[in-house]
């Protein structure tokens, strides 16, 4: 047994937990919650998910409800997101999946930390498409006709260290957006952000930025 489905046993096999788990074989788990479906879900361990693993991960197990990247640290490419929600499997972090298995959507759920930031986006009328490229950078295309390459990160008060390798990552955005509803970017951070060439706000400056103010 891996060593993350060992852990993810012990974290779902808490005291009070509504959750009940086995282990099926290799990387895949059967998680079930009261009143809910059975959720079949691979725990992967991966640092990159990629439509390739994705789609080896759906081979293997083609039953797979949802697919889980354990590692805090998991990066997923836009094209494996769209892979899994084309052939209607969840995606993200154990905690996604606990919650869409406690929940009943683990079919359709996605990664918590942008799920909420992923409704904003489109909820004003302002963008007219999105193209994920990663789980946390987008393509927008605006009404304006603008094109912007938006990244997301969700630290409480980003540093300037997190912008500078969220750039060294992902390459150049237009924007970083601090999607943690509470604290704020430090000064340093506005400051690296501008040096490399792009802001750092949180969602009122990036609205009035999309509305071209």
């Amino acid at each position: 047994m891996t060593w993350q489905i060992n852990y993810a046993l012990e974290n779902i096999h808490t005291p009070g937990s509504k959750l009940t788990a086995e282990h099926l074989h290799d990387e895949t788990v059967k998680i079930c919650a009261p009143d809910q479906p059975d959720v079949i879900s691979v725990i992967s361990a991966a640092e990159t998910i990629d439509r390739n693993v994705a789609s080896q991960y759906h081979k293997k197990e083609p039953d797979m409800d949802f697919l889980c990247g354990y590692r805090v640290s998991c990066i997923w490419h836009g094209d494996a997101i769209t892979y899994l929600r084309d052939h209607g499997i969840g995606w993200g972090s154990f905690g996604t999946l606990t919650a869409a298995a406690t929940e009943g959507n683990a079919n359709s759920a996605s990664h918590k930390t942008f799920a909420f930031s992923d409704r904003l986006l489109w909820q004003y009328g302002l963008v007219t498409g999105i193209e994920r490229e990663f789980d946390r950078v987008y393509r927008l295309e605006l009404k304006d006709g603008r094109s912007i390459r938006l990244g997301m990160v969700a630290d409480y008060e980003p540093t300037a260290d997190v912008v500078r390798s969220f750039w060294d990552m992902f390459g150049p955005v237009d924007v970083i957006w601090n999607i943690n509803p509470n604290g704020n970017p430090p000064q340093a951070a506005l400051d690296a952000g501008r040096e490399l060439g792009c802001e750092v706000m949180k969602w009122e400056g990036l609205k009035t930025y999309i509305k071209g103010g």
